[in-house]
């Protein structure tokens, strides 16, 4: 039997409203005013941005509807069109080691429209009196200046010159009307977003010689907010399983947009920006005056935790985090190098909190994250997430930690053995082995950590000057070389044993 499309008719049904395996949005919520615009109509914005909205509007808190606008020709904008704007959010995860299964029909979303062949209907949105919200999400390549860019294009080639564009209409509209400002809330994974969307804003109204009031209407009105996301949103699910999903829900949906239970919306501002978000209350969500605590926290606890355990994890056999965390040597490891090392180096509030939140998120049965996907570009990502731990830890407690240490070494191994290819500075990494791994001794091992741990061009600091940290990895790379990953992971955990 076919099964019906979501669509308005669908869920303003008497049969529909009825249910209680799906959350229901009430048919008087479909008639809202467009309160927000979004650049971007992909699964992270649709798992992260809308839940919140959709959560405040049956709380009655925004009383108001999301336009969502898409530039990359995906086709997402017709299909929200065919299904007036519906589409359904599957909650699965754990939730404190507990399983969670949700499903809810989002019905924030008004209608997206294509920048590309319906810019003038952009345009209109910005006259809108109602308007208070702007989202984006365009990658973290979106947030750059375009010098090529201009005004008179149908639309501007770029998202900050869209977006420019965009508020230079609202404020000719309203006649550069404090009152009539919108909170603009990136949630490009870039740090100091806001301030970068705004610097660029400003940098294009000059180019383009736009009315001086406009500057000062930004610097007056609309707030540019730093922020921190953070939410797994894998998305669409491939087909086999989407039908299975449809089957379950008894109707059609090619937008069913599956997330995690955990969500983390962090804004950075004082009470009269709090004032107007309307869904600042709502769980998962941080107003405060300094997002740099909750970033550095995610950065070094989550991705960080991903780093250190990822080529440990490969030359163990796991092809997944979930593998990796129920792995009886790499799942340990893990939850040394986090609560033992990390946590103790952060003093963002909730630190213990949080870490076992991400545990909890790396267990999670419903999300595949394949391990060689994390490996990419792994060397940046050692330095940005995993040696301002390393200095942190030594200067707090002055000696190596050693799990950071055995995850150097690993990923050192890692790449000697022509792993990491999508690394940019993996041949300068490659380049201090010299010697074959088979015919290095423990003399050139250890020179080898003191040359790779001292080239301050890869790391930023000099991890050679950290006390006991080139002997800790050269210690891990000769057990490595002479018993292989697996046993040398077991001696680290087990010291006594060994």
């Amino acid at each position: 039997m076919s099964l019906p499309p979501l669509n308005r008719a669908l869920v303003e049904s008497a049969a529909f409203q009825a249910r209680t395996d799906v959350g229901v949005p009430a048919p008087e919520l479909l008639d809202l005013p467009e309160r927000a615009v979004q650049f971007g109509t992909g699964a992270f914005l649709r798992g992260f941005v809308e839940p919140f909205l959709d959560e405040a509007n049956r709380a009655g808190r925004f009383n108001g509807r999301v336009v969502m606008v898409g530039s990359t020709g995906s086709g997402r904008d017709r299909v929200l069109g065919d299904q007036d704007g519906l589409y359904t959010l599957s909650v699965q995860g754990l939730d404190g080691g507990e399983p969670v299964h949700e499903q809810r029909v989002i019905g924030c979303v008004s209608r997206a429209l294509s920048a590309v062949h319906e810019w003038s209907e952009v345009l209109a949105c910005a006259r809108n009196p109602e308007l208070q919200l702007a989202f984006s999400n365009t990658t973290e390549v979106g947030i750059v200046l375009d010098e090529g860019d201009a005004p008179d294009l149908s639309p501007p080639r770029s998202f900050p010159g869209k977006l420019t564009r965009f508020l230079y209409e609202r404020a000719l509209t309203f006649d550069f009307d404090p009152a009539c400002g919108v909170v603009v809330l990136p949630c490009e994974l870039i740090e100091d977003n806001g301030d970068r969307l705004a610097e660029i804003v400003i940098a294009l109204a000059r180019r383009w010689k736009l009315d001086p009031r406009f500057a000062r209407w930004i610097a007056s009105a609309v707030p540019f907010p730093n922020t921190l996301v953070d939410r797994i949103v894998p998305g669409t699910p491939p087909a086999d399983a989407l039908l299975a999903a449809e089957a379950e829900l008894g109707y059609r949906d090619a937008l069913l947009t599956v997330a995690e239970a955990y969500r983390l919306f962090v804004v950075q501002g004082d009470e009269r920006l709090r004032a107007r978000l309307p869904f600042a209350d709502l769980p998962g969500v941080t107003v405060t005056e300094d997002v740099a605590p909750y970033r550095e926290r995610k950065v070094r606890m989550l991705n960080g935790a991903h780093t250190v355990i990822v080529p440990a994890a490969i030359l163990c056999g796991c092809e997944t985090v979930l593998e990796a965390v129920g792995h009886p040597l790499i799942g340990p490891f893990l939850r040394g190098a986090m609560m033992d090392e990390i946590v103790p180096t952060l003093d963002a509030p909730g630190s213990d909190r949080y870490a076992r939140a991400v545990l909890d998120r790396f267990a999670n049965p419903y999300v595949r994250h394949a391990l060689m996907d994390i490996s990419l570009q792994h060397t940046m990502k050692v330095r940005v997430r995993v040696v301002p731990t390393i200095a942190k830890y030594a200067q707090r407690f002055g000696r190596a930690p050693e799990c950071l240490a055995f995850g150097f070494a690993a990923y050192l191994v890692f790449l000697r053995e022509g792993r990491g290819l999508a690394d940019d500075q993996a041949e300068q990494v490659r380049a201090h082995w010299g010697t074959h791994w088979e015919d290095a001794d423990d003399a050139r091992l250890a020179e080898l950590a003191r040359a790779v741990c001292g080239d301050a061009r890869l790391w930023g600091a000099d991890l050679g000057a950290v006390p006991g940290f080139a002997d800790a990895v050269a210690a891990h790379l000769a057990r490595m070389r002479r018993d292989g990953v697996p046993a040398a992971l077991e001696a680290h955990l087990h010291p006594a044993a060994a």
